[in-house]
């Protein structure tokens, strides 16, 4: 699978921000600080996501980002399709030209496999994730310990 940290860090900040959207617009320093990433690549990643009309983006005091649409509409697929991602598990990138120029013995089951993964992921909303306990659990972990109120969304049926 050719997924790489842009798709990851895509996913986990836009599902930060699904958490604590609720108060208003979220400021990227903020998705940084709680998780790790460098404010320069979210920057980059949350222009592709607003592109992509996954997020909109409030200039000013008070300012941020949020969700353009509500988090049990938008799939992780999308927000990896968003920053240019694909997950792909065959070598010549689904061309068929694998083995030589033509399609290899196992070109098909790769193939397979992508497609797979890639419903998997479309099947997933950003609701899903924000409604796992697990999941809820580090939020607020993280929260803690950037010293900021607990503010994530409830969990939704």
């Amino acid at each position: 699978m050719k997924l790489t940290s842009k798709g990851r860090y895509a996913v986990t900040a836009i599902l930060d921000l699904a958490f604590h959207a609720r108060s208003g617009p979220v400021p990227l320093p903020n998705i940084a600080g709680r998780q790790g990433l460098s404010l320069s690549y979210l920057e980059q990643l949350f222009t592709r996501l607003r592109k992509a009309g996954l997020v909109d983006s409030t200039r000013g005091p008070g300012g941020g980002y949020t969700l353009a649409r509500a988090a049990p509409e938008i799939s992780v697929a999308e927000v990896i399709a968003a920053v240019d991602e694909r997950v792909d598990n065959t070598t010549c990138s689904g061309a068929g030209n694998c083995h030589e120029g033509e399609q290899c013995l196992t070109h098909e089951l790769w193939d397979d496999l992508g497609s797979q993964i890639s419903g998997f992921l479309g099947g997933i909303s950003l609701q899903d994730l924000v409604n796992e306990e697990e999941i809820r659990s580090v939020a607020a972990r993280q929260d803690a310990a950037a010293g900021q109120a607990i503010t994530v969304a409830p969990p939704v049926e």
